[in-house]
């Protein structure tokens, strides 16, 4: 199964799009290590985005589909 997590970006590593609208940190849907999701502006809707590959995942875990083909 795959491995879903919420990576942050701070500082410079924040996108300049981000930035010059003042944001100072990002965060991002990882899965199996890849950036899937993002750049989120809060914490909340990154892990709300996080919920929703987790169950689409697993949803498609059993039928041979994939949200990463």
């Amino acid at each position: 199964m795959s491995h879903v997590d919420v990576m942050s970006l701070v500082g410079s590593a924040v996108p300049e799009t981000l930035r010059a609208d003042g944001y100072i940190a990002c965060w991002f849907v990882v899965v199996d290590g890849v950036m899937r999701a993002g750049p989120f502006t809060s914490r909340d809707a990154a892990g709300a985005s996080q919920a929703i590959w987790q169950l689409e995942l697993a949803r498609r875990q059993g039928d041979g589909c994939s949200l990463l083909a």
